[in-house]
């Protein structure tokens, strides 16, 4: 760069240590010159482009960066129309382990957060949105909306519930196609304003990892869906008209490797082709609302943090990290077995939810049997029609390791559950074999993540953990630092850590590219306590 800095009242100093704390005070500009063949820090002057001024003391240029607020490192379009600070989300885990105090800890920092409504009654999900709309007023908040193709009647009375309490933002997660309730909570409430432009009160974020689903999350709602809502009275006529204009979805998160449901995606292959399709679907439909895409899996690291803005994201979602920190509706116990965790101490185990697709999610390994037991029952449940095919040495292994008990009981408590959740399931287990064995085999699924969320004694063997290899890439990042304790796991500080090392990273390359050799200080970006963030990323007027 040719340039030069005339100083002010301040001499620029060559001291590693400031030249770091001059790099790391990413709200204010950041002047590298040459002192005397030495890299220095200046400030309090002036930056003169061009030809070396006459006859007054001058630095040579080195490299020049502005600031780098956290708030810009994604689209401010996601920031302004989700009304959040940062574009930095937490995203949904089931059975509540995406908990009430993870998401108004979101909330209240400017950040947002999805509750994990997946696998909870009705009764239980309605009571953390009056819970979180008492805490959160009007800041931003979502709840998840699950895929459930084996039942449908309880996607249907969710969205019934979310429409009725005012949930205007939904995670739709598992989703392999388009479904009425989806459809219908996206389109409620849709009209023009005084402007002519189409206002969509409800928002959608797609949670997907196929093309085929992105691409329909980024369509338009399909024709069938709206004129079943026409005829049924939710919409009108010209609601359905002005639904033909709109995405179903205006933002998507590509999944990649992450915890739970997952295709184990590599994010450097997939962000790309999900932003080539954005573009392609964006000028195919014209849309008056601008396509997102963000990126979620993975991201646990301020290296993965700003790996993902560099690509293109819009906004960041984080999830198995989170559920280490102790606002995470899961138990003690578990959150020091995440703590422990390592990258290659994931495995893929058969899924609760969909197991008779075949569907699997990734859980941790390290300190349970879970994947491989929840493994052997899908194996009987592919070779046989029914439970009684069962070799009796099979069936008595499973009895004693996996359900502690006769398979006859089993059935009775599976039940009684879904008597209360879905008499269909039970009426059709009666009559077909092969769904009974299923309804029974899904009960040891279903109960071993509840296990682990209650914290079971006696159960530690089978918890099921949804856990993705970035549990062990932030325990890597963490290692010796203030946020290596499990108590002292925080998701507004572990938020702020990430997006704060993205920034000094972002800044680093900015600065290595017009040629500066930095100190190793300077790219240090281990976590460190809160009040000292926050006294980074405020710019110095701001507390004068």
């Amino acid at each position: 760069m040719q340039g030069w800095w005339i100083p002010g009242h301040e001499t620029p100093t060559s001291d590693p240590s400031q030249i770091a704390r001059a790099v790391q005070s990413i709200a204010e500009p950041i002047v590298l010159v040459d002192a005397g063949g030495y890299l220095a820090s200046a400030s309090h002057g002036t930056c003169l482009i061009g030809s070396p001024p006459p006859d007054v003391p001058a630095y040579r240029l080195v490299a020049l960066g502005g600031p780098v607020p956290l708030e810009m490192m994604g689209d401010l379009t996601f920031c302004a129309d989700h009304s959040v600070r940062y574009p930095y989300v937490t995203g949904a885990m089931a059975n509540g382990i995406g908990s009430a105090d993870i998401v108004e800890a979101m909330g209240l920092s400017g950040m947002l957060g999805f509750f994990g409504s997946a696998g909870l009654s009705p009764e239980r999900v309605e009571k953390e949105i009056d819970r979180i709309q008492a805490t959160l007023g009007n800041r931003s908040f979502g709840f998840n909306l699950i895929s459930t193709p084996g039942e449908p009647e309880m996607e249907a009375n969710i969205v019934d519930l979310y429409l009725r309490k005012g949930v205007r933002r939904i995670e739709a997660s598992a989703f392999l196609a388009l479904t009425l309730p989806l459809i219908r909570f996206r389109v409620r409430g849709i009209h023009r304003d005084n402007a002519g432009r189409i206002v969509t009160p409800n928002q959608v974020i797609g949670k997907v990892s196929r093309v085929e689903v992105a691409t329909k999350f980024f369509s338009p709602p399909p024709e069938e869906f709206l004129q079943k809502l026409v005829q049924s009275g939710e919409i009108t006529e010209d609601q359905a008209t002005l639904a033909q204009q709109i995405p179903v979805a205006q933002d998507i998160t590509a999944e990649a490797d992450s915890g739970g449901h997952t295709d184990n995606r590599p994010a450097l292959t997939m962000l790309p082709t999900m932003l080539a399709l954005r573009d392609r679907l964006q000028t195919q439909y014209q849309y008056g609302q601008r396509l997102r895409v963000g990126l979620g899996g993975g991201i646990a690291t301020p290296a993965s943090v700003a790996a993902a803005f560099a690509m293109g994201a819009s906004y960041v979602v984080t999830g198995t990290v989170n559920q280490s920190c102790v606002e995470s509706g899961t138990s003690d116990f578990v959150r020091g077995m995440l703590s422990q965790a390592e990258q290659p101490d994931v495995a893929m185990a058969p899924a609760g939810d969909m197991f008779e697709m075949g569907v699997k999610v990734q859980v941790l390994k390290r300190g349970t049997l879970f994947a491989m037991r929840a493994q052997k029952l899908y194996d009987l449940y592919s070779a046989y029609k029914s439970i009684d095919e069962i070799p009796a040495a099979d069936r008595a292994m499973i009895e004693k390791q996996c359900f502690r008990a006769p398979l006859e009981d089993v059935w009775k408590q599976t039940v009684e559950y879904f008597q209360r959740r879905d008499p269909r399931q039970v009426q059709r287990g009666e009559k077909d074999p092969k769904h009974q064995m299923a309804l029974i085999f899904r009960w040891y699924l279903g109960q071993s993540s509840r296990w682990a969320i209650n914290g079971e004694p006696t159960r530690q063997a089978d918890y099921q953990v949804w856990c993705g290899p970035a549990m062990g890439a932030f325990n890597e990042w963490v290692k010796d630092s203030c946020l290596s304790a499990t108590e002292n796991r925080r998701v507004t500080a572990v938020a702020f850590n990430l997006l704060y090392g993205a920034a000094i990273l972002q800044r680093v390359g900015e600065l290595q590219r017009q040629g500066v050799s930095l100190p190793a200080q300077a790219t240090d970006v281990r976590p460190i306590p809160m009040d000292e963030i926050l006294s980074r990323i405020q710019p110095a007027w701001a507390s004068a």
